[in-house]
């Protein structure tokens, strides 16, 4: 595993770091982290606090690893013990939207100095060694889906939308180049103030990374633009909600292996069993990739959010969702069912450790869905709950394992905690109590 730099070379990264920005225009440096719940949680030093930063980390109670979406927090949290949140300098960014700040991805340290067991961003660090241990290599990307309130009218992927927003549009654009993210498409998507924007795919953390400063520019592009920008899963009762799909392609020595093998559609074994782990898990899976009481007001069928436990290619209602692309190098898998509530480094760690559990059992897929399931008999729905997909998590022990006793239950107190805070709320008391947290 990974092991953290010394205090005295993070601090002297950070000195050159902090020297630069500062001549940049930057005063503040906000650190970001998201918290079981999946809602994103700051602390922030002036400029010239990066180098102690750095070196010391920034105090912040482990309660966060128990709130609950609405800031209350589920059995276990309390008001006892400190962590220390070390900034990522190879994440540091000025925000292009937020004149005078800068911001960072942070790992969460014990006291002494250790890597905190509950991290959410170390598991997935800890997922994407093992896959490298094996001589794989994972690419990963996370499609950006959000609302926005105010014009967002005209019809589904509509020209008509686009120009009424054109300007906003713009200078997300803009925003994202100037933060050296590569946008690959940028779109109306289907429901009213609806949009999509997908970037180039990376390293598995490094693709958390990204989501989080995609969802960060996204929602101070529109603040200065006089909209709010909701990444939840239903902004609606009844209506099309915001999806969080995770693209990831398995390679080796550069080559990826989701085409020229023997398997269903080009995979190779490798890539086949891979999958077949990801399938076998997506149950419990739910827990991390759509852990809010509002993501199964999304994960209906009709709604292309991929209720199914099944595959197939090109098949928008499954689950996991095969695609060749337009040329070998393009193929990859796409899991549908996660949404905007997830923390990245959870939904993403989570799909490794499946993977890699699938790869150790030479998993097989089951026969490809090449119809719109719904119309099939047979065809297995996920859970259709939050309560449904906590038990489903609780049950697993490939999820057991990879991410350790700590972070395990404290996923589920926070899944639990969030069950029954909303049983028995309507549709419309979920998304008023969910929107705006995401």
């Amino acid at each position: 595993m990974t092991t953290a730099l010394p205090r005295a070379e993070r601090a002297s990264r950070a000195k050159v770091a902090a020297t630069r920005i500062e001549a940049e225009g930057v005063h503040g440096v906000v650190l970001g982290f998201v918290d079981n719940a999946g809602v994103t949680r700051v602390k922030a030093v002036p400029v010239r606090g990066l180098e102690h930063a750095a070196e010391w980390g920034v105090g912040a109670s482990p309660c966060f690893d128990s709130f609950l979406v609405d800031d209350s927090m589920a059995a276990g949290g309390g008001p006892l013990g400190d962590l220390r949140l070390v900034p990522d300098l190879a994440g540091l960014v000025p925000l292009a939207a937020q004149p005078g700040w800068a911001w960072a991805p942070v790992d969460r340290y014990a006291q002494d100095g250790t890597p905190y067991p509950g991290c959410q961003r170390w598991f997935a660090r800890r997922m994407a060694e093992a896959v490298a241990d094996r001589g794989l290599e994972v690419r990963a990307g996370i499609e950006a889906e959000w609302v926005v309130d105010g014009d967002g009218a005209g019809p589904a992927y509509g020209m008509r939308r686009m120009i009424g927003l054109s300007d906003y549009l713009r200078d997300l654009l803009k925003a994202l180049a100037a933060q050296e993210l590569t946008v690959l498409q940028i779109h109306p998507e289907y429901t009213v103030g609806q949009f999509e924007v997908s970037v180039a795919p990376s390293g598995p953390v490094e693709a958390a990374d990204t989501a989080l400063l995609v969802r960060t520019t996204v929602q101070a592009v529109s603040a200065r633009h006089g909209l709010s920008a909701s990444f939840a899963p239903a902004v609606a009762a009844g209506g099309v909600g915001n999806g969080a799909h995770v693209h990831l392609s398995l390679l080796r020595g550069g080559h990826t292996l989701f085409s020229g093998g023997s398997g269903p559609h080009g995979l190779t074994r490798e890539a086949e069993a891979f999958l077949a782990g990801v399938l076998a898990e997506l149950p419990a899976l739910l827990a991390l990739g759509a852990p809010s009481a509002a993501s199964y007001l999304r994960l209906v069928p009709g709604r292309w959010s991929g209720p199914y436990r099944c595959w197939g290619l090109e098949n928008r209602e499954a689950a996991l969702r095969l695609i060749t692309g337009s040329t070998p190098e393009q193929a990859n898998a796409e899991v549908k069912c996660f949404d905007g509530a997830a923390n990245p480094y959870l939904a993403i760690g989570g799909i490794l450790a499946a993977g890699l559990a699938g790869l150790d059992a030479a998993a097989v897929l089951p026969p490809e869905v090449s119809e719109d399931p719904a119309t099939l008999p047979g065809v297995e729905r996920l859970p259709t709950d939050l309560a449904g997909a906590a038990e489903a998590f609780r049950g697993s022990e490939v999820l057991k394992l990879a991410l350790g006793a700590d972070l395990h239950a404290a996923v589920l107190a926070v899944r639990e905690g969030e069950a029954a805070l909303f049983a028995g709320r309507s549709d419309e008391e979920i998304i008023a109590a969910t929107r705006d947290r995401y």
